[in-house]
């Protein structure tokens, strides 16, 4: 092991010597080009990756916040109350067919509105004999307060239109089956 120190020059040209005749400046400098070099090689990715994986990422979160709504959506009361009163009516069963089959809302369609009082909803419904939409409008009186159906009428792909109940004449929150 070679000793240097110089009186003189004091550590600095220790440190020289030590480096290989480098200065520390130029070591630095060094360390900075090659971390740089190391992280510009491991991270960088191709813009049109970027593009893909982006893409593909927005596109997973807008399927998984459409399913959410979805469900959201079909756990409602007024959802759940509308879908038992037509499994329960046998002229639409009978206009359908059965087994029903319930499809997703479409909730670019003008006609699905939800807000805090008040409720219409467009179900598509189908089944072997016929398709349809199960349209839903329901209200209550207060926030938190139950839900109460005002109309649900059954409407098939060839016009014809089933009501399936509406508000008695004195009470409204009671429900008329047709």
């Amino acid at each position: 092991m070679e000793v240097c120190w110089d009186s003189s020059a004091g550590l600095y040209s220790c440190t020289k010597a030590l480096l290989g005749q480098l200065y520390f400046d130029d070591f630095q400098g060094s360390w900075a080009t090659k971390w740089r070099k190391s992280l510009g090689s491991r991270m960088s990715v191709p813009l049109g990756k970027q593009v893909f994986f982006t893409g593909v990422a927005a596109s997973g979160g807008c399927a998984l916040l459409y399913y959410l709504m979805q469900k959201t959506f079909s756990r409602a009361s007024y959802y759940q109350l509308a879908l038992e009163h037509l499994h329960s009516h046998p002229e639409a069963l009978e206009a359908l067919g059965t087994p029903l089959n319930v499809h997703y809302l479409r909730l670019t369609d003008k006609y699905n509105f939800v807000d805090i009082a008040d409720a219409k909803l467009k179900i598509p419904v189908s089944g072997p004999k016929s398709e349809g939409y199960l349209y839903v409008t329901s209200s209550r009186d207060a926030p938190f307060k139950r839900w109460n159906l005002q109309e649900v009428f059954l409407e098939l792909k060839d016009g014809q239109q089933i009501p399936l109940f509406k508000p008695s004449g004195e009470n409204s929150n009671e429900l008329k089956k047709e």
